[in-house]
């Protein structure tokens, strides 16, 4: 993954961890699933470079 990609993702992670956490104490759902969305992007940011990366070790390996 690089390194670049993994930051965006733990950025986005913790803005969303964050956002829901908001949303937890003044009881807004808005924010609370504004977050939880957040955190699914970073899950899934993560998932796509996990996937590039096995990718490129099947090429490097052929």
């Amino acid at each position: 993954m690089s390194a670049d990609e993994k930051a965006k993702a733990a950025g986005k992670n913790i803005e969303g961890k964050a956002q829901e956490a908001f949303g937890n104490l003044t009881g807004d759902p808005e924010h609370q699933a504004e977050g939880q969305a957040k955190q699914a992007e970073a899950k899934a940011r993560n998932v796509k470079e996990d996937v590039k990366d096995k990718a490129k070790d099947i090429v490097d390996r052929a």
